[in-house]
């Protein structure tokens, strides 16, 4: 039974004279003596009047309130008080002792002070007398109703005695809970009923909680309740004390199970306020009118529960519930709470709604959050550590494993509860594994899955609330049917009676004797005992079953485990050859939490007694795995990856020489978790959890690895704990005993493994571990373990963290404090005796240094060890005079943005990161190895390059592997478009890398064009000849200085003429434009005085050069091919051709960049030539390079004009000039000069009345013309041709082109031509006006300079290779190329040409004037040739085009390709590229004319830049001959195999195989090609893109060759394998061309074969080829003959691709042209044409099978004229005749698809010949034509002759007969 009552008391104000408040004053106090072990409750009179004793000037009525006292042992009294007021005697008054107060207080004197008796006597006050009971328990009504009855009592002055009533107050029991009830009377003829809760633990709350709700609403409340739990401070305020005081008791009651544990002041006096600023949490209540005293508290959560409103400071954050944990408990509380909300917006709501009483609305709240923990914190049982069962249990919760298994490791709300207080008081009351149980348990235990059933369905939600909130209202109300109390209670108003008499002192010793004779009757009453009912506690299901179906387990596929035991399997069964294959796969597992525990649990099956012996290899794999697996653990390990681990460190080892072991804890320090003290004391308590389990388990053969699973640790302990009071006293001790031997050996144990894992294996680097954390959480260790075991651990680690200069005693002195630390903690924790304590701490230094003397020998024995067994070291195959300039350095190439290599989007092989060596040789960088996926490991990956092609070196940090450090490396990017990002292996010192860039840069940039691999081929590279300075640029010597002045001079004026131009090209290394401007002017200034340029200065004697060796030169052979003229005696010369050969150069003294001879108009003599050449840049004056054979009109070609130049070619003549006479005659010459080449052109036209075409304005460019359609025809009407070229040649800027890449027309037509066109740059023709009176015209035309050629094919490249994996790669290349803007200048180029073209295929000459007449020039020049003369697209024309261009015409190869020291900072180029990249783009177009294929064009692309040939080295003819270079091959018989000239290497490799011939290659005779410009039309070439990591590029045929012969052998090798013809051809790895050959080159190799199997001499391919194609030809012919169809006959077996889409009749002996050209709209104004109009015969195309869209019979075809219906006219139509469908349908032209009419045969009436009508075509006979008449119309048709219009009425006839 329990006392009811502590004190009871009567308390009256009292004041110290003078002071403004008053204080309390304990009158009386019953018992007078404190009771035995419970001290009255100090200060108690402040609790009485909360808000300060004071007087008021009227009485009030009686107020009731409990206040709650917290003693010094947490113990709570409930101190009820009910307070009344008596009038106070005057003299008190007087006095001042008491203040007062009534509604004047505010600032006023209080009335009464100090008035005197003399104005009638002072008004009457009345001062508070409080009655005070004093408790331990909480029975609110009980008091109420006591206090009550005394205070009626004495006010109603009723017959009891208040001494009596008192006393039995005093004296009153209550039975101990568990439901019972008492009626108790304290003798004034009342009766009480007091119930007590049937459980104890849970809170009564009677209706708190459901008022709280009203007063603040759900989302408050919920943030209260979460600031409470994570705690904050919280105050609340009200006007009522009655109010706070529940306020306080409801909050906690909603936090059952948790109980708070800080300060809890429902009621604060305002003495007490500044408790208010403690720095602890607090719940306090408050008296509203304190409220302004708490606006300065800057981190209160204030609740106003007068007000509704809760306000939390901005410096606050409140972690919230989990989702969706939140949500269901504010829907759950709104059912509750708010039930109408349902049905608010039904249209027929129910009638009545049930609402609970406020008493069951309480409890249904309370039930709601009884929900919430019970999910909350559900399976947290199993999360329990046991450490001692006797005598009293210890128990610890392991917090992280709870919020890991619960995968709420980032709720800050969860792990703020866990780390609270009052949970760490929840595990120390509710861990206990015998105890009674309450509402909460069995909900946690058992419900929990009835809750996740029951989720989302709001009816049984509510059910299971409404279940729970009845037990929790029986709880509080067992017996709710009892009587009512009977308490009388004082008559209403009875407070405001006059004159009351004051409180009655009463009798101590009547009270006291009451006392006594209770206390007596107690004592021989026998004791009551509370049967607590124990029992061991529910632990409900795992967690791990809840989360499974809660299905937020991290799901990780079957596949993936699987791969992990695979290769576990693989690494002990020693098949390490698997297990690597397995191993990045493993790796990369590893960041999934699944595989990391079948990791832990595969290992742990490998173990034997503690102990798992390995060699060196499975070693270095067990630890890399570890160490994979435990870089994403962080310090908490709350999915206990590194606790599985721990034992597994310790058991896994090698033998690293007789008695010295390497355990794998010394290679997995570097984790973060290693260091953290919270992880090692969950695992000790887990382990000692599992010892003390395995000491009470029955069976002894149990043993430490695999516990049977019948019973956890708990419920041994509850076992323990019931038996316990049963044990006999030596067993119990015993027991301890054992319990604390246990605890102390493991924490021996522990001590030695917190230092195994926090030495480092080198304790002699002054190394502090990780003692502020882990800056990198990837182990030091990863990087050795795979390189070299154990050996460069000492150098890996830093001396970054702590200890610089400290001895190595000072890693062992933080070892041991961190273990003394450790070990303080759970021993103390576990209640290990102090002697033991002692004991240890004495021990653990000696650990630690015995630790560290067995390292010392494990580090100095893996010193020892050998390395890691890397891959061999592959050697590249070298060619013949290639020689290795460094060996092989062990790196990685690592992916470099482009993805197929790395497996990327497209899937396939993971062929990069490759494990290898990067070799340097004289002339290539090679990167050999093999890849590092081990599923691709047996593959070879090789990416090399010309040393000569490296664009850009830089250094880069990579991450070569997932487990290593970054290591250093660099970036080589080539202008063959290869990139090698390679990381240096750790065994690679940085002193060798920097070698390694030395001999790089040497090579890349040798002294001299000497220097070349082309040079020093077959010498020893140390043999690099050093050239004397003044070989270097012999010319320089020779300079007056009036030259060098004459440079200088014009430096500044050429800048400006050449600033506009340079053709598109690439560049290697941006260089400043004025530095390159500046070179070449001055080269250009050397040439320009012939008076100092003797030819013995120029030209050595020695060389005794003779005119023959020029005449064999390819531009020599090429002017006599064009009849051009050829080289005789001048007397001899005929004086009737144009042209002559000139050897006016032939010293090279008037341009050295211009060949010996050169072709000039016949009338122009020498020594005019040198002074025309004044006016040109760099002397280069114009000169004849070709001429059209039928139009005889000419191609020039020139560097742009000086400004005098310019000014005195377009002078009117008529004009008085100030210039000197020299100018005007050197002008004069010019003039002459360009009217001598005008003058040999057959066509020349008299200039009188010629416009000129400057004079067009884009105003007058409307209609589309038909580019494509004009035909080279002689006889061609001149308006056509007009409107053509001066549409092309006006407006402001040619380029701007429509559809397909044409420039736009005007309508303007022109009478006139002019006879030579002068293509020059427009911003070096600024304001010069024409003049009509000269016969030549000049076309200004805006054109890019090198630096944007250069700045484009930077972008380009990064485009092709980008260097890093861009996120979206599609978009980012084509963005990347669009930006690059190279097809624009492809574009460009293009469209110049052809308009060139077209101008030259018209009659008129062109002179191309661009830039310094190098590069864009050449371009053009090369272009227009190629175009226009079929003989240039066979490979003998394309090299002598080349030679002839772009040698002999001097390209600066040198200096373009950045080739020596002295072009480094200029950079490269990429001109003749670019000009490659305009012969693709026509290729394409045109793949039926040219001789050889793209692959040849790609071979120049390589070698041109390669320097493995001499043929494009060194700038000009003259510097060629300088060297002794140029004829050097002649008569020297080369019987080695190194090719100097690249010609003769193609000609020898097409000998050979047909590699550079076009199959398809079906040319028709002048077909002059027009291709498409359009940047839509336009393709980026696939050298730029492709690559072949199998044997690297494919153009040093010699290597290729070698590789292919292993790789068959290692596909046949496995003969029991079924062998499959499926071949895998990877993009980026085979060479598909190789791999998988066309159909013809398959057929040639077969031949070849079974020659050779037949002991033949194999016939060469190309005979071989040829009889094909003569035998086909002859079919051919056969064919055609039987099918009389001109336009059907062919000119070869396949005829060209894209040819002309017009249809040409035959001209007649009449002469007149038919031109039918396509339609504007469908081919827009550049659509392809080609060849001569006249005499062509065949215009049919094979490829016509492919390219009709519809798949109709055709049984004949042609082209006929067809009359229109009624004044229409006549049109030429394609027609069609179907047998099969028995209609003939016609269309626009041959190439349409869509049908413009159907002439159904089965109408057809007679069919008879026609005659001409109005507007028929001219020159066909008149028995061409004829008519067709159907039953509708008549159709009128002209074929294009009479045998022709013949066989259409034959084949009409015959299907009209056959239908």
């Amino acid at each position: 039974m329990f006392r009811l009552l502590r004190f009871c008391m009567l308390l009256l104000p009292f004041l110290f004279a003078g002071s403004g408040d008053g204080q309390g004053q304990i009158l009386q106090r019953f018992p007078e003596k404190d009771w035995e072990g419970n001290p009255f409750p100090q200060g108690i009179e402040l609790f009485c009047q909360p808000s300060g004793w004071q007087l008021f000037s009227e009485r009030n009525p009686p107020t009731f309130f409990v206040a709650v006292l917290t003693d010094i042992n947490s113990e709570r009294h409930y101190c009820a008080c009910f307070t009344f007021w008596e009038a106070v005697e005057s003299a008190q008054v007087r006095l001042g002792r008491v203040p007062v107060k009534g509604e004047w207080e505010e600032g006023q004197r209080v009335l009464g002070l100090g008035l005197s008796e003399g104005l009638g006597g002072p008004a009457q006050l009345f001062a508070p007398k409080s009655l005070v009971l004093v408790s331990r328990l909480d029975h609110t009504e009980v008091f109420r109703n006591s206090l009550g009855l005394i205070y009626t009592i004495y006010v109603d002055g009723l017959s009891a005695s208040l001494e009596n009533v008192i006393g039995n107050l005093l004296t009153c029991t209550i039975p101990i809970t568990g439901g019972a009830q008492r009626t108790i009377s304290l003798g004034a003829g009342d009766r009480q009923v007091i119930q007590t809760p049937i459980n104890d633990s849970l809170p009564v709350s009677c209706c708190s909680v459901a008022l709280l709700f009203r007063q603040l609403g759900i989302t408050n409340v919920l943030c209260l309740f979460c600031a409470a739990l994570t705690e904050h401070k919280i105050l609340f305020l009200s006007n009522s004390y009655q109010r706070l005081t529940d306020a306080c008791r409801a909050l906690l009651a909603l936090m059952f199970p948790l109980k708070y544990s800080f300060t809890y002041v429902p009621i604060l006096p305002a003495h007490l306020l500044e408790v208010l600023s403690t720095p602890t949490p607090f719940i306090i209540g408050v008296n509203s009118i304190f409220q302004s005293e708490t606006q300065e508290l800057l981190d209160v959560i204030i609740a106003d529960l007068d007000g509704g409103t809760v306000t939390i400071p901005e410096c606050i954050h409140i972690s919230l519930l989990p989702e969706p944990l939140l949500h269901q408990t504010r829907e759950a509380l709104s059912m509750v709470l708010d039930p109408e909300l349902e049905i608010a917006d039904l249209a027929f709501p129910p009638s009545t709604v049930s609402t609970s009483s406020l008493k069951m609305q309480d409890k249904e709240i309370r039930a709601v959050f009884l929900r919430l923990f019970a999910q909350l914190l559900q399976g947290y049982r199993w999360c329990l550590h046991i450490i001692r069962i006797h005598p009293e249990p210890v128990i610890r919760f392991h917090k992280a494993a709870f919020l890991g298994q619960r995968g709420l490791v980032e709720d800050d709300f969860l792990t703020k509860v866990l780390e609270g207080m009052a949970f760490a008081g929840f595990v120390t009351e509710r861990g206990a594994p015998y105890r009674a149980i309450d509402l909460f348990d069995e909900l946690v235990a058992w419900e929990v899955k009835r809750m996740r059933a029951e989720e989302g369905n709001k009816q049984k939600i509510l059910r299971h609330i409404k279940e729970l909130a009845e037990q929790l209202y029986k709880n509080e109300n067992p017996y709710p049917a009892v009587t009512m109390h009977k308490v009388q209670k004082p008559a209403e108003g009875c407070h405001l009676r006059l004159h009351l008499r004051p409180f009655p002192r009463l009798d101590e010793g009547t009270v006291q004797w009451i006392i006594d004779q209770a206390t007596a009757k107690l004592q021989t009453a026998p004791p009551a005992v509370k049967a607590e009912k124990k029992c061991m506690v529910p632990s409900g299901p795992p967690i791990a079953a809840i989360m499974e179906r809660n299905g937020s387990a991290q799901a990780n596929s079957a596949r993936r485990l699987e791969v992990v035991r695979n290769c576990i399997s693989y690494v002990f069964e020693n098949k390490m050859l698997e297990a690597k294959k397995l191993l990045p796969a493993v790796l990369r597992a590893m960041k999934g939490r699944a595989a990391r525990h079948c990791l832990t649990q595969e290992l742990n099956l490998h173990v034997q007694q503690n102990r798992a012996v390995l060699d060196h290899q499975q070693f270095d794999f067990i630890v890399r795995m570890m160490n994979c697996c435990l870089q994403d653990c962080t310090a908490m390990d709350e999915h206990g990856i590194a606790a599985a681990l721990l034992p597994l460190v310790t058991a896994f080892c090698r033998k690293l020489s007789p008695g010295i072991t390497q355990f794998a804890y010394s290679c997995v320090q570097e984790h973060v978790v290693w260091t953290n003290t919270q992880f090692w004391e969950a695992m000790f308590y887990c382990d000692v959890q599992n010892h003390i389990r395995a000491l009470y388990l029955e069976s002894n053969e149990e043993n430490h690895e695999e516990p049977r699973e019948e019973k956890s640790a708990l419920e041994i302990a509850s076992e323990q704990r019931r038996l316990w009071p049963t044990m006999s006293r030596e067993k119990q001790q015993e027991l301890i005993q054992k319990e604390e031997s246990t605890v102390f050996s493991q924490a021996i144990h522990y001590a030695n493994r917190v230092s195994y894992l926090l030495l480092p294996l080198d304790t002699s680097k002054n190394r502090l571990l990780r003692s502020s954390g882990l800056g990198d959480v990837e182990s030091v260790s990863n990087s050795f373990v795979t390189n070299s075991i154990a050996g460069s651990v000492a150098e890996s680690y830093d001396t970054e963290s702590g200890f610089e200069d400290a001895e190595s005693s000072d890693v062992a002195n933080y070892v041991v404090r961190f273990i003394n630390r450790f070990v303080d903690k759970v021993c103390t924790e576990s209640g290990v005796t102090h002697e033991h304590l002692k004991g240890l701490h004495t021990m653990i230094p000696d650990i630690v240094q015995m630790h560290i003397e067995t390292l010392d020998a494990v580090h100095r024995e893996s010193k020892r060890l050998p390395p890691i067994q890397k891959p061999k070291l592959l050697r590249p195959s070298l060619l013949v005079g290639e020689e290795c300039v460094m060996e092989g350095l062990r790196v990685y190439l690592m992916p470099d943005g482009r993805e197929e290599a790395a497996g990327g989007n497209i899937g396939g092989p993971q062929l990069l990161p490759a494990e290898g060596a990067i070799f340097l040789t004289t002339y290539r960088i090679v990167f050999k190895g093999t890849p590092m996926d081990a599923l691709v490991g047996e593959q070879v990956v090789i990416r090399s390059f010309p040393i000569a092609s490296l664009t850009k070196e830089k250094k880069i940090n990579v991450q070569a592997q997932v487990d290593q450090f970054i290591q250093e490396g660099l970036q080589l990017r080539s202008c063959t478009f290869q990139l090698l990002r390679i990381a240096f292996d750790e065994e690679v010192a940085s002193e060798s890398a920097e070698v390694f860039r030395k001999h790089l840069h040497k090579l890349r940039y040798p002294q001299h064009v000497r220097g070349t691999f082309a040079f020093t081929v077959g010498q020893s590279p140390k043999q690099a000849m050093q050239p004397k300075a003044k070989e270097k640029n012999p010319s320089l010597r020779t300079l007056s200085k009036n030259l060098v002045k004459n440079a200088k001079k014009t430096i500044g004026r050429q800048y400006v003429t050449r600033k506009k131009y340079t053709p598109p090209s690439w560049e290697r290394s941006s260089s400043p434009h004025f530095q390159e401007d500046n070179e070449d002017e001055i080269s250009v200034s050397e040439e320009l005085d012939r008076s100092t340029l003797t030819p013995s200065t120029t030209i050595k004697p020695s060389d005794k050069m003779t005119m023959s060796n020029v005449v064999e030169r390819a531009c020599c052979r090429d002017y006599q091919r064009m009849g051009l003229g050829t080289l005789s005696n001048s007397l001899t010369r005929s004086k009737n051709e144009p042209f002559r050969i000139s050897t006016v150069n032939r010293m090279y003294a008037i341009c050295r960049s211009y060949p010996g001879l050169l072709i000039v108009p016949q009338s122009i003599q020498d020594n005019t030539i040198q002074r025309i050449s004044r006016c040109y840049r760099q002397n280069r004056f114009p000169v004849i390079c070709w001429r059209n054979s039928r139009t005889k009109a000419v191609l020039l070609r020139s560097g742009g004009l000086h400004g005098k130049g310019v000014v005195g070619l377009f002078k009117s003549p008529n004009a008085p000039t100030a210039g000197q006479s020299q100018t005007d005659s050197t002008s004069l010459e010019q003039e002459k000069y360009l009217q001598a080449v005008i003058n040999s052109m057959p066509h020349y036209v008299d200039a009188s009345g010629r416009n000129t075409l400057s004079g067009f304005t884009s105003a007058h460019m409307s209609s589309a013309g038909k580019w494509g359609s004009i035909r080279a025809s002689g006889r061609m009407s001149n308006y056509v041709l007009n409107m053509e070229i001066g549409s092309r040649l006006a407006g402001k800027d040619l380029l701007n082109a429509q559809h397909n890449g044409a420039p736009s027309e005007g309508s303007f037509l022109r009478q006139h031509r002019a006879s030579l066109y002068i293509i020059g740059d427009k911003s070096q023709l600024k304001g010069v006006k024409s003049d009509p009176l000269q016969h030549w015209e000049v076309v200004p035309i805006e054109v890019f300079d090198v630096r944007q050629v250069k700045a484009s094919f930077k972008k380009l490249m990064k485009a092709c290779v980008p260097g890093c994996t861009a996120a979206d790669p599609s978009l980012t290349y084509l963005r990347s190329l669009e930006e690059s803007e190279w097809l624009s200048q492809i574009h460009k180029i293009l469209q110049i040409s052809v308009l060139v073209v077209e101008l030259l295929d018209a009659g008129s000459s062109v002179l191309v004037s661009l830039e310094d007449g190098w590069d864009l020039t050449t371009q053009v020049v090369s272009l227009v040739q190629l175009l226009s003369d079929p003989y240039y697209r066979t490979m003998e024309g394309f090299r002598l085009l080349v030679e002839k261009e772009w040698l002999s015409f001097g390209h600066r190869f040198s200096h373009r390709g950045a080739q020596t020291l002295a072009g480094q900072s200029s950079g490269f180029a990429p001109i003749f590229l670019q000009f490659l990249d305009c012969v693709h783009q026509i290729h394409l177009q045109f793949p039926l004319e040219f001789e050889f294929t793209q692959y040849y064009l790609k071979f120049l692309g390589y070698h041109h830049v390669s320097n493995r040939f001499r043929t494009f080295l060194l700038d000009s003819d003259y510097e060629r001959i300088e060297l002794g270079l140029l004829y050097e091959e002649k008569g020297e018989r080369k019987s080695q195999q190194v090719y100097k000239s690249i010609w003769d290497y193609i000609d020898r490799l097409n000998k050979k195989t047909p590699i550079f011939f076009n199959y398809v290659y079906a040319p028709e005779d002048g077909e002059v090609l027009r291709p498409y410009s359009n940047i839509s039309n336009l393709k980026v070439w696939d050298y730029y893109t492709q690559e072949t990591l199998s044997e690297g590029p494919s153009y040093d045929w010699e290597l290729v060759q070698r590789q292919p012969d292993h790789v068959e052998e290692a596909d046949r090798q496995d003969s029991s394998t079924p062998q499959t013809k499926r071949k895998i051809i990877w993009p980026c790895y085979d060479n598909r061309s190789r791999v998988e050959p066309d159909a013809i080159s398959k057929l040639l190799e077969e031949l070849q074969t079974l020659e050779m199997e037949l002991h033949q001499v194999p016939e060469r391919w190309k005979d071989l080829w040829d009889k094909v194609k003569a035998s086909q030809r002859t079919d051919a012919r056969q064919e055609a003959t039987r099918m009389a169809s001109s336009s059907l006959l062919m000119s070869s077996s396949m005829v060209p691709h894209r040819r002309s889409l017009g249809v040409y009749l035959q001209e007649s002996s009449v002469g007149s042209t038919l031109n039918l050209s396509l339609d504007s709209n469908t081919s827009s104004t550049s659509a392809p044409s080609s060849g001569k109009q006249g005499g062509r015969k065949s215009t049919s195309n094979l490829y016509s099978q492919f390219q009709m869209s519809e798949s109709e019979n055709r049984s004949y075809e042609g082209s006929l004229y067809k009359k229109g219906a009624f004044m229409k006219p006549w049109k030429p139509r394609w027609f069609v005749l179907d047998k099969t469908k028995h209609q003939l349908r016609y269309y626009d032209n041959r190439m349409d698809t869509e049908c413009k009419g159907v002439i159904d045969l089965a109408e057809v009436e007679t069919i008879t010949p026609g005659t001409p009508t109005m507007g028929a075509p001219k020159a066909v006979e008149e028995k061409a034509f004829f008519d067709l008449k159907t039953t509708k119309r008549v159709y009128n048709f002209c074929a294009q002759d009479v045998q022709l219009a013949q066989q259409w009425i034959d084949r009409i006839q015959s299907c009209l007969s056959d239908a």
